[in-house]
């Protein structure tokens, strides 16, 4: 599959998944509850992985690029690029939301954006109040989970290949369950960072934790799926 098609199959994936699961908690947050967005989140995982999965591999998240890289099933350029194009449509995603708001009388809360602490715990009873290193912790091993499950659903050898993008959007949901109270879920960097854009203030400074905890989550996650793989050749 040429390298622009891969492009434009990551950038539409990665709109859809902001635009389906941050348009659901601002849109909708107070009428489904935490479920309701985790299933949201889920649900548009297993809406791209069928259908931009075969052009691209519908990573949707360089988190999830990196981990893949680090495994050794893509080169360092092609994650750059799978990078731009996650991105670019995570902003487009959030920029429409953002337009949405403007056009009605409409209360985006904290935009969905990523935080912890105070700042998060002051968008609802229902989240906690928790300092940066268990954010940072919340974050790298819940990422780690992830990709786990994609690097082995998406395994050469796996039997049920047929079923990797219904098993992954699930584990998705169960991550949102886990992590929503704690920092609004992001194990995807582009997810965070085009919501911090719009909604600035503590979620633009902390940033940088909902980048660097996921890739490193993915990253080890790579690189222990290669040990796996390694020691089951061996046996």
């Amino acid at each position: 599959m040429k390298t622009c098609n891969k492009f434009f199959a990551e950038l539409l994936g990665t709109f859809v998944l902001v635009f389906g699961g941050c348009g659901t908690a601002i849109f909708a947050g107070r009428a489904v509850g935490f479920l309701g967005v985790a299933i949201a989140f889920g649900l548009t995982v297993v809406a791209m992985a069928y259908g931009v999965g075969h052009i691209s591999g519908a990573h949707l998240n360089p988190a999830v690029s990196f981990g893949v890289w680090a495994n050794g099933r893509m080169t360092f350029k092609d994650m750059l690029i799978y990078w731009a194009a996650q991105i670019i449509g995570g902003i487009a995603a959030a920029a429409v939301i953002y337009a949405i708001v403007k056009c009605g009388d409409i209360n985006p809360g904290n935009f969905a954006a990523n935080d912890f602490g105070a700042d998060l715990a002051a968008c609802g009873e229902n989240y906690w109040n928790i300092n940066a290193c268990g954010a940072f912790i919340t974050e790298c091993v819940l990422t780690f989970v992830f990709l786990m499950v994609i690097l082995g659903v998406t395994d050469g050898c796996h039997a049920n290949g047929k079923f990797g993008g219904l098993a992954i959007g699930l584990t998705l949901v169960l991550i949102h369950l886990i992590s929503i109270p704690l920092t609004n879920t992001s194990v995807n960097p582009a997810r965070s960072i085009s919501q911090a854009i719009f909604a600035g203030g503590s979620a633009l400074s902390h940033l940088w934790l909902f980048i660097v905890a996921p890739l490193v989550g993915a990253g080890l996650a790579g690189l222990a799926y290669k040990g796996l793989c390694c020691c089951k050749k061996d046996k």
